[in-house]
C-alpha cells in the first residue's frame, strides 16, 4: 500500500519532469519544494478523494505545486499572470500533464474567474498568497466562492506573524519608532518575488473567513515548523528549534483548511473601499 510520501515526487524527480519542457526557476523550486510537499501531505491526511479531485491552484507560477497534484491523478487548473502562463516551458509542461491554464491578469477584478464555471472545484490552493494582497479582496472571494463546489476546501498557507523568529518580537524596533511588519530594508534591499504586506495570526485568519461568510468553516488550523532546517543555524539555532517544537504558537508557518459547508449565505461582508 502506498503512503502519502510515496505519491509525492522528490525534488530531483520533479526537476527531471520539468527539464524536458525547457527547465524552470530552479532556485525558486528548491526554496519552496519542502513547503509544497508538506502542504500536500497535511491536506491529504484528512481528505477523502471520493469527495473530489478537481484542483484550482491560484498563483501557480511555474506549476511547481500544480505538478505535485497533477502527477498524482488530480485534475488541475492553474491560474497566474499571463506573462507567466504564456511561457513556452509552462505551456509545454501543462499540455504534457493535463493542466488547464487560465490567465488572471488582475485578482481584484469582479470577473477574475469568468472563464471558470460555477461549482467547478473541490480543492482550492491559496498558498502563500494572502500575505501579498494589497487590494480589497471581497470581489475575489466572491469569485472563489462561486467556483467552489459545496463541500470544497480552501487551503491557505502563510507565515505566522507570531513566529519566534518573526517581526512581532522586535520591541527595540517598535520603541525606536520603526513600526512593525515588513521593515524598510526588506522593501528596498532584499530580492523577493513579492513583499509581505500583511502577515496574520492564526486567530485572525479564522476570524477572516467567519466574516467573509457563515458558509465557511475552518476545519483545520495548524502551526507548522520551519521547512528549511538550514535557516535554523543562523536564526535561532538549537534553542530556537527547541522552542518551536515545544510551543507550536511560535512556529513560523500557518496551515488552514476552510470548508465551504454549504452555499446558502454567500459572501456577506460589504467593503467600504
Amino acid at each position: 500500500m502506498s503512503t502519502l510520501s510515496d505519491r509525492i515526487p522528490s525534488l530531483d524527480a520533479l526537476l527531471q519532469l520539468l527539464q524536458p519542457h525547457g527547465g524552470t526557476d530552479v532556485h525558486y523550486l528548491s526554496h519552496h519544494y519542502d513547503r509544497f510537499a508538506a502542504t500536500k501531505r497535511e491536506f491529504e491526511s484528512s481528505w477523502d478523494r471520493a469527495r473530489g479531485t478537481r484542483v484550482l491552484d491560484i498563483g501557480a507560477h511555474w506549476l511547481h505545486q500544480s505538478m505535485l497534484y497533477a502527477v498524482d491523478g488530480y485534475r488541475v487548473t492553474a491560474t497566474d499572470l499571463p506573462i507567466t502562463l504564456e511561457l513556452a516551458s509552462v505551456q509545454s509542461l501543462a499540455a504534457a500533464h493535463g493542466i488547464r491554464l487560465v490567465a488572471t491578469p488582475d485578482l481584484s477584478r469582479a470577473d477574475v474567474f469568468a472563464a471558470l464555471g460555477d461549482n467547478s472545484f473541490d480543492i482550492i490552493l491559496f498558498t502563500e498568497i494572502i500575505e501579498h494582497i494589497t487590494f480589497n479582496p471581497v470581489a475575489m472571494w466572491k469569485e472563489i466562492y462561486r467556483v467552489a463546489a459545496p463541500g470544497a476546501r480552501v487551503i491557505v498557507t502563510t507565515p505566522n506573524y507570531y513566529a519566534l523568529r518573526g517581526r512581532a518580537w522586535d520591541p527595540g524596533r517598535f520603541l525606536r519608532g520603526f513600526g512593525g511588519g515588513l521593515d524598510m530594508l526588506s522593501l528596498l534591499k532584499q530580492h523577493t518575488y513579492a513583499h509581505h504586506w500583511k502577515e496574520f495570526s492564526r486567530r485572525e485568519l479564522i476570524y477572516y473567513f467567519c466574516v467573509l461568510s457563515p458558509d465557511f468553516n475552518t476545519v483545520k488550523a495548524k502551526y507548522l515548523p520551519e521547512f528549511h532546517d538550514r535557516y535554523l543555524a543562523t536564526r535561532g539555532g538549537r534553542a530556537g528549534k527547541w522552542f518551536e517544537r515545544t510551543i507550536p504558537f511560535l512556529r513560523p508557518n500557518l496551515h488552514l483548511e476552510i470548508e465551504l459547508v454549504a452555499k446558502q449565505k454567500g459572501i456577506c461582508i460589504v467593503p467600504e473601499w
